[in-house]
């Protein structure tokens, strides 16, 4: 008896794949944003004027010591998501929204699920 070939039940899952380095870069950013205090601070930047404030002033938002806030501050940095600015004594801290909207595309639901859903 001959037998039948397989056949696939429903559509692959993945659209694409991430590739290690893209993966890495992900986890980096989720890293950095696995932090109440770190949401808190990016929240406060988003809210200010041009996305920026000094670091002398994200300590009280967060109720937290400056060396701890140096710290969290230095850790979205790295992942890319602030940039520092040193003006004269203090440093100024600004969002980067590419990053930002990295992470946003990294969540979002694909157009066509999106379409299957409301449909």
């Amino acid at each position: 008896m001959p037998t039948k070939p397989a056949v696939s039940c429903c559509a692959p899952v993945l659209q694409a794949r991430l590739t290690k380095r893209d993966a890495d870069d992900l986890a980096t950013l989720f890293h950095a944003l696995a932090d109440p205090a770190r949401l808190r601070l990016l929240s406060f930047l988003s809210a200010q004027p041009g996305g920026e404030a000094c670091v002398c002033n994200l300590t009280a938002p967060v109720g937290l010591s400056q060396p701890t806030v140096s710290h969290h501050l230095k850790v979205l940095n790295d992942a890319g998501l602030l940039e520092r600015e040193k003006r004269g004594t203090w440093a100024y801290y600004r969002l980067v929204p590419a990053r930002l909207r990295a992470v946003r595309d990294a969540l979002s639901v694909p157009a066509t699920i999106g379409a299957r859903k409301s449909a």
